[in-house]
């Protein structure tokens, strides 16, 4: 009698909701939920990943599996059980969740047994170590100087540390080619403890150590509130201790790829190593990592939003750095909160997390404060540093030079005359946000998304900051023919302009977007503001997020006023949090800082309570607002995005959408604290040549915002139209 066929259902890495059934051939091995398949999809092959054998109501006619590529659950049970917790709750085709939690080369079909738990790089042969490899290299200095760096390094390295020296791979495979360096797989390194490298604990930092000590092993979420500069990380690194002597494995999440590296050489000076995972490593690094979490030989992982979705075979301890930032929120496609995927991945585990922050997101806080989460606070700043003394300029009616009034700059040639380096902040890149017509007021605006374009010097174009749409710099205007055309408003490369002709001796380093896009020009610059001479630092928000600048005695807060009048409810929040970060910039050394506001309105209750009182009760007043506003801590939200080429049909999309949602109220019971607001368009209305619209959902409970969209396919029946859903969104752009 022949065997009844063997049925598995997969989920397929597309933006369907719906799985699919497939037979397995007799001489195929069984396959378990969470093991890869290869499979056919219309006229493709797809790698799979079965969700469940042989299921109880299975497809009449299924497809036929081309291969099995796994005999086991590649992901783990606690990780594919985290992964339909999230499809479940952000309401995401959970084949495409499977797949974002997949290195690319898995998702491509590779043998996960490939390089598991190794590291590849480069080492010097014996020819390349030798006399004669100068004579071979006679005429290319540039691998002169990648033999010669690789022997400083003990004749070998891997490929990140080459690259971010400066050693591109086209380079590394030349020098390859003729035999002086090999390729080489090595065993990841293990972390272990060096003693010797820790420094005494102050007062606070040991009683925060004793009360998580005191806490223990299991679940529990713990907010270390600490202000800048007050010894987070040396207490992360004992609360670590621990784990590791334990033989278990340590997760911590950072918001930027930017400050992987510094927080890395922290956790490598005590530890000796730790593994990285972001965006910047290659296919096979980003393998190796995985595979290597995965089967517990790397201890230490520091990574960046997605490094919450790895599997660990042992894990012991999640840490959050920065906490409250944006960056750990994902805004396109599967659009999860690492932090809170964080909280339910340390509760279904079993272990505890802890999130750090000097300026706690207001969720938190809240969370803290009904009892959710223990709060642990550090008050001042290790190593005796004292705080900034804070100082508020009012510019009404004041004549500003490129952005400076002359009481900064007054104070700017204090500090450099005293060997101290100063850092202006101004979260806005290029060189004038406007470019316009003083003859008849034309004003340059994108051709796609009809906002207006910034004006760039260096290189001298109009760009837009939303579709990054360039233009050429017309030079005269396009609607009266005159040429009186005019950069208004102030952006980095403006104030450095400004900052070169006030202060021509001194050197100048922009830290921006622009900057950024050149890895060593910005070690380089780094390098040059850590050296201690007298500087000016001008830039963006990536000044503020991490960085350790001991000679910057000087913060200047450019423009203070516009996240604090922006009509986004999360604005204000935003934008203290920035100021905060940016001022802990100050006097972190020996030496006593300075941090001077700008600001149009001096009298404004949310900038007075920050810069008198402190974040927190900047803080308490925020949420107070929010409660009597009925927002989120207080509610839960959803947001309902809907982008497509005609607004009309974008609209209409919604109108029809919102008529379901209330029938489905009425159904389910859930008309008493649920609101459903809009269609309104969206703050950015059109980006490209998609016009953008948006419905708000509002609940008392996110039980009732969960029960409501369950099952619910908002962009069902639409054509034309994209619509997603956001649960608890972050930015309402």
């Amino acid at each position: 009698m022949q065997d009844s066929p063997r049925i598995v259902r997969v989920a397929v890495p597309k933006p369907l909701r719906q799985l699919f059934d497939y037979q397995l051939e007799p001489d195929q091995p069984g396959v378990v939920p969470g093991a890869r398949l290869r499979v056919p999809f219309g006229r493709q092959s797809l790698v799979a990943v079965c969700v469940s054998a042989d299921p109880p109501d299975p497809h009449p006619e299924p497809r036929q599996v081309l291969e099995a590529l796994d005999a086991e659950n590649i992901f783990g049970d606690a990780l594919f059980r985290l992964a339909l917790w999230v499809a479940d709750y952000y309401h995401h085709p959970l084949g495409e969740v499977l797949d974002t939690l997949l290195p690319a080369r898995l998702r491509q079909g590779a043998s996960l047994d490939a390089e598991t738990g190794t590291r590849a790089g480069f080492s010097l042969t014996p020819r390349g170590a030798g006399q004669d490899a100068s004579s071979v290299l006679n005429r290319a200095p540039r691998q002169r100087a990648l033999l010669a760096f690789l022997e400083q390094l003990g004749g070998s390295s891997d490929p990140e540390t080459l690259r971010a020296a400066g050693f591109d791979a086209a380079l590394v495979r030349a020098v390859a080619a003729k035999g002086l360096i090999v390729r080489t797989l090595e065993a990841l390194p293990r972390a272990r403890l060096m003693p010797e490298r820790r420094p005494r604990l102050n007062p606070e930092q040991a009683a925060v150590l004793d009360a998580l000590d005191r806490a223990g092993d299991g679940y529990g979420v713990t907010l270390l509130e600490g202000v800048t500069g007050s010894g987070k990380t040396e207490v992360y690194l004992r609360a670590m201790e621990r784990v590791l002597a334990e033989g278990r494995q340590v997760l911590v999440l950072v918001p930027e790829i930017a400050l992987t590296p510094q927080t890395l050489r922290r956790f490598e000076e005590r530890f000796g190593t730790a593994a990285t995972l972001h965006s910047g490593l290659t296919d096979v690094q980003r393998l190796a990592v995985w595979s290597g979490c995965r089967a517990g030989t790397v201890d230490i992982l520091i990574g960046t939003r997605s490094a919450v979705l790895t599997p660990f075979r042992q894990l012991g301890l999640i840490i959050v750095d920065e906490e409250h930032d944006g960056s750990f929120k994902q805004q396109e496609g599967l659009r999860y909160s690492a932090r809170d995927v964080a909280v339910k991945r340390a509760r279904d585990l079993g272990i505890p997390l802890l999130l750090g922050s000097a300026t706690p997101s207001l969720e938190t806080l809240h969370n803290a404060r009904t009892g959710r989460y223990r709060h642990l606070v550090l008050t001042y700043r290790a190593g005796g540093a004292e705080a900034p003394t804070c100082h508020l300029i009012d510019i009404r009616g004041q004549s500003l030079e490129d952005g400076l009034s002359p009481t900064l700059i007054a104070a700017v040639r204090r500090q450099l005359a005293v060997g101290g380096q100063v850092l202006l902040f101004l979260n806005r890149r290029g060189y004038a946000p406007s470019y316009v017509c003083t003859a008849c007021g034309w004003q340059a605006r994108c051709s796609e998304c009809e906002l207006p374009m910034t004006l760039h010097r260096d290189p001298e174009a109009l760009i837009c900051h939303r579709c990054s749409v360039r233009a050429p710099l017309p030079r005269h205007c396009p609607a009266c023919q005159r040429s009186a055309l005019l950069g208004i408003g102030l952006g980095t490369q403006r104030a450095e302009d400004g900052l070169t002709k006030l202060f021509p001796n001194v050197p100048i380093y922009r830290i921006d977007r622009d900057t950024a896009r050149s890895r060593q020009r910005l070690e380089a610059s780094f390098a040059a503001i850590l050296r201690g001479e007298p500087a000016l630092l001008v830039g963006t928000q990536m000044l503020a997020k991490g960085h350790h600048f001991p000679g910057v005695t000087l913060v200047g807060v450019l423009n203070a006023d516009s996240g604090f009048l922006s009509p986004d409810f999360r604005a204000p929040e935003r934008t203290a949090q920035l100021i905060v970060q940016v001022a802990g910039r100050a006097g972190r050394a020996e030496r006593p800082g300075e941090v001077w506001v700008q600001t149009y309105q001096p009298d404004n209750p949310a900038l007075l309570a920050l810069l008198k009182e402190g974040y927190p009760a900047f803080a308490e007043r925020e949420l107070a607002l929010r409660q009597a506003a009925g927002f989120p801590p207080w509610r839960a939200m959803v947001l309902v995005r809907a982008e497509g080429n005609d607004a009309e049909s974008v609209r209409g999309a919604l109108l029809a959408l919102r008529v379901r949602l209330e029938a489905r109220m009425i159904e389910l019971g859930a008309g008493s604290g649920v609101e459903v607001l809009g269609p309104v368009p969206a703050p950015l209305p059109k980006i490209g040549t998609r016009y953008r619209l948006q419905l708000l959902l509002l609940a008392d409970t996110r039980r009732q915002l969960q029960r409501l969209l369950q099952g619910l396919d908002p962009g069902a029946g639409q054509r034309g139209t994209q619509v997603t859903l956001d649960i608890d969104p972050y930015d309402g752009a």
